[in-house]
């Protein structure tokens, strides 16, 4: 959803305006629903949340609410079949992504757009190649790509998208639309689009027979499921200062801070290299083994893995470890690629950034493998890798010098209760 990632660590830029507030580690949940609570205005109690079938904030820690479902699914003859009114100077399109045209409007709306830090000196900047694979993943919906349009000028002026998942929540496995890029323009954000987005790409979903979501936002709504917070790890450290992402520490020079965050030429572990096509069967098995130690998770199949996993230039890396005496595949490590406009600097137009995606080691250590992942995005120029402290990456993230960003990244399910809120580390699911 919109300001569903933060880009910058740096202490004065917070993406996201509740980002003080605490974990649920030293917290109850009580005393987190109150600093919720107390967080948002009156005016801001989100009227349009509270009508919808998601976790409320005054159910949060009661027990006795069954898991699951939160309501069941409407007969698809009583799902509305016509799309909701818009305001009349506006008029809904469906995008078709595999058209350049198309493509382009997209791109242009969303870099123009889309995800800024509040400084406003850096917005998002997913490349074409990106979207395309980010929206058309196996069985996806055309008509889940929904745009709006000025009537008069046909310019396209705000944008959401659901792709079908796979998600198992504890032992269900349920399919899900995950809702992701709404984007409404600049100039049009006071006129209450977004809850008119949202409830035509529900109708949508809904008219596949598809009753649950997921979907993550950098702002407080009913309910997270968990709340994560991004850590940056310097890559090209000169770089990341002289654009303000980040700050020379105290008492640091910039050659010890270069030397600091300096890396080997080359990677540690026999037998790492770059995933081919005929690895995805053995990948599938590792990550669906590793997955399952998660309360919720994707439920990848061979499909998932090749569309998901299968290298693309400056969209997704993929890496492995093929034990030198077997040729057994022990590991595997992923990244994908999320530039980001520098905003009113004169020397550099953009910040080429990695994303940790899904990692599993079983043979090599998780610290050895990832530090082998930071030497190839090095290798690749790329200026910061980024990860979330999801699954088990709080092993790594001290150790290889990340350090802790200030934006925190909020997952939500749409029409599905977990009865807790979860620890990072519990949750096994990257959303782009």
């Amino acid at each position: 959803m919109e300001d569903n990632n933060p880009i910058s660590p740096s202490g004065s830029q917070t993406q996201n305006p509740n980002g003080n507030l605490p974990s649920e580690s030293d917290v109850s949940v009580d005393a987190l629903a109150r600093k919720v609570q107390e967080s948002l205005s009156l005016a801001k109690r989100h009227k349009f949340w509270e009508t919808q079938p998601v976790g409320q904030f005054k159910d949060l820690g009661d027990s006795s609410l069954p898991e699951g479902p939160i309501e069941p699914p409407t007969p698809l003859s009583e799902v509305k079949q016509e799309p909701y009114n818009l305001p009349n100077l506006y008029e809904w399109i469906t995008c078709d992504m595999d058209s350049d045209e198309m493509c382009s409007e997209v791109y242009n709306l969303l870099s123009n757009n889309y995800v800024e830090d509040d400084e406003n000196m850096f917005r998002f900047n997913y490349s074409k190649e990106f979207l395309r694979w980010a929206l058309r993943p196996p069985g996806y919906f055309k008509s889940w790509h929904i745009g709006v349009r000025a009537k008069s000028s046909k310019k396209l002026v705000a944008f959401i998208t659901g792709v079908p998942a796979r998600i198992r929540a504890r032992d269900s496995v349920v399919i899900m639309a995950e809702i992701n890029f709404l984007c409404v323009h600049k100039k049009l954000r006071s006129k209450r689009l977004a809850p008119v987005m949202i409830k035509e790409v529900t109708r949508r979903v809904h008219l596949e027979n598809i009753w649950q979501a997921a979907y993550t936002a950098g702002v407080v709504l009913p309910t997270p499921i968990s709340t994560c917070q991004y850590w940056h790890r310097s890559l090209n450290p000169k770089k990341l200062i002289d654009v303000g992402f980040s700050r020379l520490g105290a008492r640091m020079t910039m050659s010890r801070t270069i030397k600091l965050y300096k890396l080997p030429d080359s990677t540690a572990t026999p037998g790492f290299r770059k995933m081919e096509p005929h690895d995805v069967p053995a990948v599938t098995r590792l990550l669906r083994k590793y997955l399952s130690q998660f309360l919720v998770a994707p439920d990848f199949d061979e499909d998932d893995v090749e569309h998901w996993l299968l290298p693309k230039v400056d969209v997704v890396d993929s890496y492995l470890v093929e034990s030198p005496e077997t040729h057994e595949i022990t590991d595997f490590c992923s990244f994908y690629t999320l530039p980001s406009s520098i905003l009113g600097n004169q020397n550099y137009s953009t910040l080429k950034a990695a994303y940790s995606y899904y990692n599993v080691s079983t043979t090599t250590p998780l610290l050895q493998l990832m530090n082998d992942a930071l030497i190839v995005a090095k290798q690749k120029d790329y200026d910061v890798f980024n990860a979330l402290d999801v699954m088990q990456n709080e092993s790594f993230l001290k150790e290889l010098k990340f350090g802790p960003g200030d934006g925190k990244l909020h997952y939500y399910l749409y029409n599905y209760r977990i009865n807790h809120i979860m620890r990072p580390s519990e949750l096994g699911l990257v959303l782009l």
